[in-house]
């Protein structure tokens, strides 16, 4: 995984600032190979709580993130009950690393 204790531990507290300690974040994507280099930080929160803004949260999120950790791309990819369930989050639950 290419993101340092630093960092995880920054986006943890993120995740649990706007979505409470009970939401799990997880990273999927480019960044679990330690091989390669750059790419974005792909992120699914996962909510076991129904969320009102399914849009400005992880908008808020992504936001936090990039003011904390630099000039970055990040995705985040929200789960909750009242919230679509759609392929990527499948493949994130199936390749992704819980933080």
């Amino acid at each position: 995984m290419r993101l340092s204790p630093q960092q995880t531990a920054l986006i943890k507290r993120h995740t649990t600032d706007l979505f409470g300690a009970q939401a799990q974040v997880r990273l999927f994507g480019s960044r679990l190979d330690d091989t390669g280099l750059g790419g974005d930080i792909d992120l699914l929160v996962t909510s076991p709580l129904p969320v009102e803004r399914p849009a400005l949260l992880p908008a808020q999120l992504a936001t936090r993130l990039q003011l904390a950790l630099g000039d970055q791309r990040i995705d985040v990819v929200l789960e909750a009950p009242n919230l679509l369930q759609l392929p990527i989050h499948r493949i994130a639950h199936a390749e992704g690393q819980l933080l």
